[in-house]
């Protein structure tokens, strides 16, 4: 039986500079992971695509394909959305979905796959609030939310610790979301 396929949605937050590391917490846990960044995290990344790609055996996604090109990367059976902005969880509690990975996020509610998010966003943005509603909008869809105690805490801005970043966390609350589901 092939590996169940983990779509890791990644943001422009300073923990997406630490990708691999994830990828490769997620395959010691079985899964085949396949990474989409937004564009600006692409951007960020740029020379390290290419390892990237190595290491999850698939291309790393960050536009729309064109019409008529196959899909390259198989079919999720999950999704985590590790780093997630501010930006990202707004566009994604709205069904904004303007570029790959939020439109693959907003799709992913409809077709009812285990979805976690940990963001990575500071105080002041954790302030702002329309937050808390899109936190609600979210988490009545069925994403699982770790932000506050059992996630990621909020830093000052300009004070986060991108290398502490809690990957195993994510994906062990994503593999329970995922036996809850079956």
């Amino acid at each position: 039986m092939p590996d169940p396929v983990l779509y890791l949605i990644g943001c422009t937050a300073p923990p997406v500079q630490h990708s691999a590391r994830a990828v490769e917490l997620a395959q010691k846990a079985g899964w085949d992971v396949c990474l989409v960044l937004t564009p600006r995290a692409a951007k960020w990344m740029g020379g390290e695509i290419p390892a990237l790609e190595k290491l999850t055996g698939h291309p790393v996604r960050s536009d729309y394909k064109m019409p008529g090109e196959d899909d390259v990367l198989p079919a999720a059976s999950a999704m985590l959305a590790a780093p997630a902005t501010l930006n990202t969880l707004s566009k994604w509690a709205m069904g904004m979905p303007d570029t790959l990975a939020l439109g693959l996020l907003t799709e992913a509610i409809g077709k009812h796959l285990p979805l976690v998010a940990l963001p990575y966003i500071n105080a002041a943005q954790a302030g702002h609030p329309a937050l808390s509603g899109h936190i609600g909008m979210l988490e009545q869809s069925g994403v699982k939310v770790l932000l506050g105690d059992g996630g990621h805490v909020p830093h000052q801005p300009g004070q986060g610790d991108a290398s502490a970043f809690p990957w195993s966390m994510a994906l062990e609350t994503l593999e329970a979301v995922r036996r809850a589901a079956d």
